[in-house]
């Protein structure tokens, strides 16, 4: 199993910002709890069709520091394609 980020880009509230995914959920829920990152932070169907964090640049570092890996916009899009549920996302 692996964990992935990008990089932290995302201007939003004063900080950047960047996605957190794994390989599943249990994994990525397990790594997120590890960063310190609250369970109601979870994005994932039905709201997106992705199961994902949005972690903050800090967050990221001690990600990276505890093994995720780093991505690519490309690298974590090919990740992101991968994890998703199909037909996660509900639309309007």
């Amino acid at each position: 199993m692996a964990v992935y980020v990008d990089a932290a880009i995302w201007k939003w509230v004063g900080h950047r910002w960047c996605h957190l995914l794994a390989d599943n959920t249990d994994e990525l829920h397990r790594f997120a709890a590890q960063l310190g990152v609250k369970r109601s932070s979870y994005q994932g169907p039905p709201k997106t069709s992705a199961p994902h964090y949005d972690i903050t640049g800090f967050e990221r570092d001690r990600a990276v520091r505890l093994g995720a890996i780093e991505c690519s916009r490309e690298e974590i899009v090919a990740v992101f394609r991968r994890v998703r549920v199909p037909k996660g996302k509900i639309r309007p």
